[in-house]
């Protein structure tokens, strides 16, 4: 049995998940409160901690050599810092109202109640599987975690045929479609949408299509998966369409994932239209005094739209984390929202987004300008300057800032930084164009690809209200 609350003299926090959120508030507040203040407790389910989920599909495809270089801080160091973090130990429910949590060894099967003064939920979430014949087969593999990359490296280690299947393209199929590539399979994207990478517009996504074909990646688009085919022994063989049948010696799914709730919602914690945990500015579970929640499980509010959202970034993870461990330690750090801003790449053609596609302004009822230049990274006549597409979109009447695409070669998806800090500021397609930024020949045109896109949206935005 656990102590109970009464008996001891200081604060217990229990953190659930140590991974970015989790142990990035824990160790935020164990640097504000020190062990004769606040005792931490933290459940890992898995075998690592603290690491580079964005890293796994280099690590996959080898430009990581090792595992242990995605690890930024081990459990034996968490727990060094005074952190009593429990590894393969799995929190299967939740007492809000008794304050405490059930956990289950996965080792020895051997299960506790825990009690808690605060507790944060870093869950994070999981790779979606849909409920298809087949889906569960030996050889089928989602891409969430270190344990899901090991796993899928031993299937590639013993499998003899050299035939993948990737299942959806967003950022996870692509990178991983690139990773089987570079490993020497012959590769099949199976992609229901109209074009790959759906966080972009369809005229952008084309150019990722045209760069995966020129990888040697087959590309089908406007397909449904309706089953995955085994064989004899029971493994995969095939993923299955409609019109075709695509012959697969591993599948991996790469079709997004949802957040890691099940916990929360049993427990009757708040969830929104994603699923995903609702939070206060101070990452503060509503309606909850002691309970915060950070990382992929929850959703967030989009600065642009207004409108809440759910996006699985390390980034925001670790943000969510520092801001969490900031409050549980007694001081004060708000969490204010995101733009969406997200980049990646392909071989070496690079793509970046933020703000608002065209299909999200007009969810939300704005109406809108939108402009695409092409431009170089660098002046035209200094050696290396690559061609790189940017699409910018800017709300009609005010001119502000509602989104930017870019499309390009090295040097192209950074500048959506330029974006990301526009709209973050309400900035308009006006202001940005007098942005005093860095120029150089080996580093920008005159007029940086970003600028030329805001003066032209300037020109699209007095023409529509002149119209």
């Amino acid at each position: 049995m656990s102590m109970s609350r009464a008996s001891r003299s200081q604060e217990r926090l229990v953190v659930v998940g140590g991974d970015a959120a989790g142990m990035s508030a824990a160790s935020q507040a164990r640097r504000l409160k020190g062990p004769d203040e606040l005792e931490i407790v933290a459940f890992e389910r898995g075998h690592f901690t603290s690491y580079s989920a964005c890293g796994i599909p280099y690590w996959v495809g080898g430009d990581v050599e090792d595992r242990d270089q995605l690890i930024a801080r081990s459990p034996e160091e968490h727990r060094a810092r005074g952190i009593d973090l429990r590894m393969r130990t799995e929190v299967t429910e939740l007492d809000v109202e008794g304050g405490r949590v059930r956990s289950r060894d996965l080792e020895s099967g051997a299960e506790a109640w825990t009690s808690y003064d605060k507790l944060v939920l870093a869950t994070g979430a999981h790779p979606m599987r849909p409920s298809l014949p087949g889906i569960d087969a030996p050889g089928v593999h989602g891409v969430q975690t270190l344990d899901d990359g090991q796993a899928l490296l031993d299937t590639l280690a013993r499998t003899a045929g050299r035939r993948a299947v990737v299942i959806g393209a967003g950022y996870i199929g692509v990178e991983m479609a690139e990773a089987l590539i570079n490993r020497g399979y012959e590769v099949t994207v199976v992609n229901r949408g109209q074009e790959p990478m759906s966080t972009l517009d369809p005229d952008m996504g084309r150019l990722v299509h045209e760069a995966m074909e020129g990888l040697g990646i087959t590309m089908v688009n406007d397909a449904e998966v309706t089953k995955i085919l085994t064989g004899e022994d029971g493994r995969v063989r095939a993923v299955a369409t409609e019109d075709a049948e695509y012959p697969a010696d591993v599948v991996v799914l790469g079709i997004g994932v949802r957040p890691e709730t099940a916990l929360a919602e049993a427990a009757g914690l708040p969830l929104g239209d994603h699923k995903g945990l609702l939070t206060d500015l101070a990452m503060r579970v509503r309606g909850h005094e002691n309970i915060w929640a950070g990382g992929d499980c929850v959703e967030v509010l989009d600065l642009v739209s207004g409108r809440e959202r759910h996006i699985a970034l390390g980034t925001h993870a670790n943000k969510h984390g520092q801001v969490i461990g900031a409050n549980v330690g007694g001081g004060y750090a708000t969490f204010p929202g995101v733009v969406g801003t997200a980049v990646s790449k392909v071989c070496d053609l690079e793509i970046a987004r933020t703000g608002l596609r065209e299909k999200d302004a007009r969810r939300a009822g704005l109406r809108f300008e939108t402009v695409i230049i092409e431009s170089t990274s660098r002046a035209g006549y200094y050696p290396g300057a690559d061609p790189m597409k940017v699409k910018m979109l800017a709300e009609r009447r005010t001119g502000r800032l509602l989104g930017v695409q870019i499309v390009g070669r090295e040097g192209a998806a950074k500048r959506v930084d330029i974006a990301a800090v526009a709209l973050t500021a309400c900035m308009t397609v006006e202001q940005m164009t007098a942005l005093d930024l860095g120029y150089a020949p080996p580093f920008s045109p005159v007029w940086d690809p970003i600028l030329v896109a805001a003066r032209k949206a300037v020109t699209a935005v007095r023409a529509g209200n002149t119209s």
